[in-house]
């Protein structure tokens, strides 16, 4: 997505499940959109564990990264998350590095 389109749409992120029918989701229940913010840091989380980090869901508005040496970092959204997992780690962190995605894909089977 363009940053232009993400400064007209509002403070949602592009990647948050929102009440509005045919916008990104067509969960208008909270808790729908709750399980889906947690679907995704799940998802989230499966790739950053090769980075030595996690991320956690922060009241539904935030969400917190952090390294196994306890290093953290509040992010507004999970746009942010790579470059921030950066920052905290001191290398490059793409989560589209074709090893990487050979290695999870081995994890998951078997």
């Amino acid at each position: 997505m363009c940053s232009l389109c993400g400064v007209i749409g509002g403070n949602e992120h592009w990647t948050d499940a929102v009440a509005r029918p045919g916008v990104f989701t067509r969960n208008v229940e909270r808790l729908d959109r709750r399980r889906e913010r947690a679907r995704r840091v799940s998802a989230a989380n499966s790739v950053l564990s090769a980075f030595g980090m996690s991320v956690s869901d922060w009241q539904g508005s935030a969400f917190v990264l952090a390294t196994r040496t306890g290093k953290s970092e509040m992010i507004e959204d999970l746009g942010h998350l790579w470059p921030a997992a950066e920052r905290l780690s001191g290398r490059v962190c793409d989560p589209l590095d074709p090893q990487l995605i050979s290695c999870m894909e081995e994890a998951n089977h078997g």
